[in-house]
């Protein structure tokens, strides 16, 4: 079994009414840890990689240590990019095998982040790979991305959104319409 994508996972776990982890990993114990547990009760899971994790422990080493995963425990596991802040990181992972990218575009304005977006999903769709949107801005720190919590924004009324939110996002994170 190959690295799956998230798609028909959830469609699973919606209809079966559980819910699927999501584990962030840097190193091979990590990955053993999770995916044995995992193999225990025969459940589907997502290994996450941020950037971070991907300078620190390389990106081949990552891939090799997840398929080595898959082989042993014969789960479906879907490998996603968390938190990526550029198309370039995003383009990298997809063309490097991952299942999965957030394309984490908070740190620019609104319109900016829409449209980096849209070219994250157009390019990640044509190649079989699913898209998480992070539109919204969350406080906090993740890798590079700095968001104060003054600037941090959830909702968005229908005035203040524009037409141009991409709607083939597979998920988004934290945006919600009013």
């Amino acid at each position: 079994m190959p690295i799956v994508t998230s798609t028909e996972m959830f469609k699973k776990a919606y209809e079966g009414h559980y819910a699927i982890g999501a584990f962030n990993v840097n190193n091979m114990e990590i990955i053993q840890g999770i995916t044995e547990a995992a193999a225990e009760v025969r459940s589907p899971l997502i290994l996450q990689v941020s950037a971070g994790a991907r300078k620190y422990a390389k990106h081949i080493y990552l891939m090799k240590l997840v398929e080595a995963a898959v082989e042993d425990t014969g789960l479906p596991i879907c490998l996603h990019l968390d938190h990526g802040d550029s198309f370039e990181l995003c383009k990298s992972c997809i063309d490097g095998g991952f299942s999965s990218v957030m394309i984490d575009g908070s740190h620019f304005s609104f319109d900016e982040n829409i449209a980096l977006t849209k070219k994250v999903v157009e390019y990640a769709h044509d190649r079989g790979v699913v898209v998480e949107a992070e539109l919204g801005t969350l406080a906090g720190v993740e890798d590079d991305v700095k968001v104060a919590a003054e600037s941090a924004q959830y909702t968005y009324t229908s005035s203040s959104t524009p037409a141009s939110v991409p709607s083939s996002a597979s998920t988004t994170t934290p945006l919600s319409c009013a």
